[in-house]
C-alpha cells in the first residue's frame, strides 16, 4: 500500500516548540529555527514548492507573491487574526484558500489594553524609570508629587465594538469607567443592557466627549487613519488615546503635534504606523512621560501563541481531509 505523501507546510516565523513539534509530526513541515524575517524572494521560491504556506502579520503577502504560486499551493494558513497583510483576493482569483485564527486572542489584547488604560493617566512608566534609572535619588513619598488622574468615574470611548473592544469594554466597567462606543452597528440590545454603553452613530461626536479613546477597531482601507488630525482635534485637552489594534488607524504626526501643544494630554501605543520603525518624535515623548510605548506584545502570551497554532493546524487538516476549513476567510471581508 503506497503511502500518502505528507502536506508540505512552510512556516515563515519561528513558532511555540509545541506547535512546530506538532507541525512536524503532522505534516512535511520547514521550520524558521533563527526566526529571521523571510525575503521576498524566499516567500516567492516557497509558494512555487509548497502546499501551504503559514505567514504572519510581518509578512506582506501581496499578488506578486501569490501570482507565482506554483498548481499545488492550495492554502494561505496565517497565523494571525488580522488578514490585513495578504491579498485575500488575489488568493480567490488564484484558487487559493486564506485562513486566520481568529477568537484566541481576544482576552490577552483587552488585557493589554486595560493595562495601557491605567499605566498613562498613573504615571506608571515614569515612576518605574525614576527608581530604575536615577537609583537613590528618590526622596519618598511626598503629598503633590506624581500626581496622576483618576481612571475611575470617567467616561470611555471605544473605537470598534467586537469581541476585543466588547472585552475591553467589560474591564473597565469593572474600573468604574462608563462605556461609550462607535461601530458600524450596534452591538447587541442584552450587551449594551450588561456593559450599561452608549452607542455613538458619530465617531466625531464621541470623540469630543470622553475622557479615553480605545482603538480596537481591524485594519482595512476604510479604517486608515480613522482618527484622523480633524478628529484627533475634536478630542479634550485632558483626553487619552489608547492603540491596540494597528498603527495606521490614527495620524500618528498629528497625534505627536497635539500631544506636543497639550491638545491631547497622552497616549499609550503598542502599535505604530511604520512599524518595526518607531517615530523618534514618540519616542522623546515617551522620555518626557506623555506617552507609554510597547513594542507590539498586546496578544504575546504563550497561551496565546500555542492557541493559534492549534487554529492553523486544525485549518490545514481539515482543508486537505477535503472539508471547508473553519476559519476561512473570503475575499472582500479580509
Amino acid at each position: 500500500m503506497t503511502q500518502r505523501k505528507k502536506t508540505t507546510v512552510y512556516l515563515t516565523r519561528k513558532l511555540p516548540d509545541a506547535v512546530e513539534t506538532r507541525m512536524r509530526e503532522l505534516f512535511d513541515a520547514e521550520l524558521n529555527v533563527d526566526d529571521a524575517p523571510r525575503t521576498r524572494e524566499e516567500l516567492i521560491a516557497a509558494v512555487q514548492r509548497c502546499d501551504v504556506l503559514v505567514p504572519t502579520v510581518t509578512d506582506r503577502i501581496d499578488a506578486g507573491i501569490i501570482e507565482a504560486a506554483g498548481p499545488q499551493m492550495k492554502l494561505i494558513a496565517s497565523f494571525s487574526n488580522g488578514t490585513d497583510h495578504i491579498d485575500v483576493d488575489a488568493a480567490a482569483r488564484k484558487g487559493i484558500t486564506v485562513t486566520n485564527t481568529p477568537n484566541v486572542l481576544t482576552e490577552d489584547t483587552a488585557d493589554m489594553t486595560m493595562a495601557l488604560i491605567l499605566a498613562l493617566p498613573r504615571r506608571l512608566a515614569e515612576g518605574s524609570r525614576i527608581l530604575t534609572d536615577q537609583p537613590g535619588e528618590w526622596a519618598g513619598w511626598s503629598p503633590i508629587w506624581m500626581l496622576g488622574r483618576r481612571i475611575w468615574g470617567k467616561r470611555i470611548g471605544i473605537v470598534g465594538m467586537g469581541r476585543i473592544g466588547t472585552a475591553v469594554a467589560r474591564r473597565a466597567k469593572a474600573f468604574g469607567l462608563s462605556i461609550h462606543y462607535h461601530n458600524r452597528k450596534r452591538v447587541n440590545p442584552q450587551t449594551e443592557d450588561e456593559l450599561e454603553a452608549t452607542y455613538w452613530d458619530s465617531l466625531d461626536q464621541m470623540l469630543a466627549r470622553v475622557d479615553i479613546v480605545s482603538v480596537n477597531c481591524p485594519s482595512t482601507p476604510a479604517t486608515y487613519h480613522l482618527l484622523s488630525a480633524r478628529r484627533l482635534a475634536l478630542m479634550q485637552p485632558t483626553s487619552y488615546i489608547v492603540n491596540t489594534s494597528r498603527g495606521g488607524i490614527i495620524d500618528e504626526t498629528a497625534l505627536i503635534q497635539y500631544i506636543r501643544e497639550g491638545r491631547i494630554a497622552g497616549a499609550g501605543l503598542d502599535v505604530f504606523e511604520n512599524e518595526p520603525a518607531v517615530n523618534p518624535k514618540l519616542l522623546k515623548l515617551a522620555e518626557e512621560g506623555k506617552v507609554v510605548l510597547l513594542p507590539h506584545m498586546g496578544s504575546a502570551t504563550i497561551e496565546g501563541r500555542i492557541d493559534m497554532g492549534d487554529k492553523v493546524i486544525i485549518n490545514i487538516r481539515t482543508y486537505f481531509d477535503g472539508h471547508r476549513p473553519p476559519n476561512r476567510v473570503l475575499p472582500g471581508r479580509s
